[in-house]
């Protein structure tokens, strides 16, 4: 689909701030679990699990995402951008932004962490703390919404999602996931 000339980006809002039925049937409880979401997929995909790279560079965020990392405008970070797949079928796309002074010291190896899962190393860190988790959702017209659906025949729907500010011994990385439409489906 083509984008419009303008699109403000997805707006966040805090849980309290967004009415249930707002959210599509499915969706409320994958956006609000606060545990590993690899753990809940690979619970439901035992042995067909598996991270698929999009891409990992080094580029600017985008302004929501410096706002909520309170970056300087202009800065680049080293972005992931993956799928958590099941049965060769896209769940999840993630979008990881990591600021270059969070990957100082030990927290160098999120660069290299190829196919395996973040979100497995962020929740087996003892010094890992969440921030709120936000919502919103992707339609057509937001740039993010292209990538995630690059694999996605239904590219016409909207995409929820959530994103938290998780901190590695203080220091801030944003993970973003939006929930594919085959979550939908799942009726979980």
């Amino acid at each position: 689909m083509k984008q419009n000339s303008y699109c403000p980006g997805p707006v966040w809002y805090p849980r309290q701030r967004l009415r249930r039925t707002l959210v599509p049937a499915g969706y409320w409880d994958w956006l609000f679990d606060t545990a590993s979401l690899t753990r809940r997929i690979t619970d439901l995909c035992p042995d067909r699990f598996r991270v698929h790279v999009l891409a990992q560079a080094w580029m600017r965020p985008i302004a929501s995402e410096v706002q909520a990392l309170d970056l300087r405008l202009g800065r680049y970070a080293l972005v992931r951008q993956v799928y958590l797949v099941c049965d060769d079928t896209p769940w999840v796309f993630a979008r990881t932004v990591i600021p270059r002074q969070t990957m100082m010291g030990p927290r160098r190896r999120l660069a290299y962490l190829k196919s395996r899962s973040l979100g497995a190393m962020l929740f087996a860190d003892p010094s890992m703390r969440r921030g709120e988790v936000e919502i919103s959702k992707l339609t057509p017209c937001d740039k993010l919404h292209a990538v995630a659906t690059q694999w996605i025949p239904e590219t016409d729907a909207e995409i929820w999602g959530r994103r938290s500010v998780f901190h590695l011994n203080g220091r801030p990385l944003l993970v973003s996931e939006f929930f594919l439409p085959a979550i939908g489906r799942l009726g979980l």
